[in-house]
This record gives structure tokens, C-alpha cells and sequence, in this order.
């Protein structure tokens, strides 16, 4: 994106990564779609956690790119994918393939929106 705002979180839009000490999974109708040992919660200012796995837990033959793209000035530009499985989901799934230094752990983690998808956290 040209001349996007970069914004460095602070005390007045607060961000943490840290590894998630349970164990996450994400279904989608029954089907698991990713089932992760080692998420990563991320915690943004005042909204709800969100849980980012890594690719290597999530079954991404079920996933397809999507030519959907948000920004987000503290983050960077987040691509998006589509699910076919339990019934097509458009742009349901995000990642941030090139995240800023300060979220640079995201890095090859995919994050579910939680009103599309059973998420469990235990």
C-alpha cells in the first residue's frame, strides 16, 4: 500500500504476542480445521484476543486464497483466504505474511474469525 500509515503500538494502542499455553482447535461443522499446540494469542488494545496458528497445524488443503486484503497500521496488509469445507466461508481466515517488526512473530501464523468458527481453547 503507498504512503499506508505505520503506527508503532504504545501505551495508547497496547500489543502482545504470547505463546499460548493450551492447546487450540478450530472446526468448521464438525470438520477440524486446526488443532495447535503452539498458537499464539494476540492481545490489541481494547478487542478480544485472537488466537494466530501456525500453518504447519492447520489442514490447508481446506483452505483457498481469496483476493480480499485489509491494512491495519500497527500490523501491516493482511491477506485472506476462503474455506470450501462445511460450506464456502469467504475471506473467513487472515494472515499477516509480512507483519511489522512489532507483531513479527504473526509470521506464517493464520488467525479464524470466532463468529465463523468453533474455536476451543483449553
Amino acid at each position: 500500500m503507498l504512503d499506508a500509515p505505520v503506527k508503532i503500538p504504545g501505551p495508547d494502542h497496547p500489543i502482545t504476542v504470547a505463546l499460548n499455553p493450551g492447546r487450540v482447535v478450530v472446526r468448521l461443522g464438525g470438520v477440524v480445521v486446526a488443532d495447535s499446540q503452539s498458537a499464539l494469542t494476540l492481545r490489541e488494545a481494547s478487542y478480544p484476543a485472537v488466537q494466530y496458528i501456525p500453518r504447519a497445524d492447520i489442514d490447508m488443503a481446506l483452505l483457498q486464497r481469496a483476493d480480499h486484503a485489509t491494512y491495519c497500521p500497527y500490523k501491516g496488509s493482511a491477506s485472506y483466504f476462503s474455506v470450501a469445507g462445511g460450506g464456502r466461508l469467504e475471506n473467513a481466515v487472515w494472515s499477516y505474511e509480512a507483519p511489522y517488526d512489532a507483531v513479527a512473530t504473526i509470521k506464517d501464523h493464520l488467525a479464524f474469525y470466532p463468529d465463523r468458527f468453533e474455536i476451543t481453547d483449553a
